[in-house]
């Protein structure tokens, strides 16, 4: 816990004051508040699901209006600040029909995507779902990519994608989207992406104890030791090239 000295100035800061809607209801919150923020500021407490609160978990979608705009808006609640009069309503979850799949009988063919997502031909290209897209994902691209069978394309246009499912809940074809992208990630990675040959020696280098005798050297060192060694390592210079290794080779 920390403290603040009483001999210290005090400095008061004031923030504006707007009024929001939450579910119907007015509260005023200071302008400068996300909304997650300003939904505690109104005296919301969140129990549970309130998610990440980096904007990377997806679990805090919000849709709200503005005055006088017939547009839905979308966004993630811990990274968008509040706006004067607008309506908001949470959507931590939105369902959305979800295939089963044993995934290591896949092979990794866009027609195993096809076979359990036929909805995916039911897209009418409205683009409602990019447009709603809180981390500005191409979502119509990569469906448009699947339906040409190109999983690698779709795995890369659709890599940050944060599961939030504000794309299903705009589709005209009633597509769940975040499911047949992440579908399409996960076949790329596993069937159609090289493998890396560096890991697999990585992999056998510590199967067979190659860095034991390193690790449990370290593990001895008090802590003066650790910042020593630590301290007087070998650093990658800023301008290194690709092929630069270390001096000592010992555990590479």
């Amino acid at each position: 816990m920390s403290t603040v000295s009483e001999d210290l100035p005090t400095m008061e800061i004031k923030a504006k004051l707007i009024p929001i809607y939450v579910m119907g209801k007015k509260y005023e919150v200071p302008e400068t508040l996300t909304i997650m923020k300003a939904i505690e500021y109104a005296g919301y407490k969140y129990i549970r699901g309130c998610g990440c609160r980096g904007g990377v978990c997806g679990a805090c979608s919000t849709v709200y209006r503005k005055p006088g705009d017939h547009k839905i808006y979308t966004g993630l609640a811990c990274q968008t600040v509040v706006e004067p009069d607008m309506y908001l309503t949470q959507i931590p979850f939105y369902p959305a029909l979800r295939a089963t799949y044993n995934f290591h009988e896949m092979t990794g063919t866009a027609e195993e995507v096809f076979a359990l997502y036929p909805e995916l031909f039911r897209c009418v290209a409205c683009n409602n779902c990019t447009k709603v897209c809180p981390m500005d994902v191409e979502v119509m691209d990569y469906i448009s990519a699947l339906k040409r069978g190109d999983l690698k394309a779709a795995a890369e246009i659709s890599f940050d994608c944060i599961q939030c499912g504000l794309c299903a809940s705009r589709c005209m074809g009633e597509l769940p989207q975040y499911h047949i992208a992440q579908l399409a990630r996960r076949l790329n990675g596993a069937y159609l992406t090289p493998r890396a040959e560096h890991l697999k020696t990585m992999v056998a280098n510590i199967e067979t104890g190659r860095y034991d005798a390193g690790l449990n050297g370290l593990k001895e060192m008090d802590v003066a030791q650790l910042k020593k060694v630590y301290q007087e390592r070998e650093m990658e210079p800023a301008t290194a090239g690709e092929d630069w290794t270390p001096k000592d080779k010992s555990y590479l």
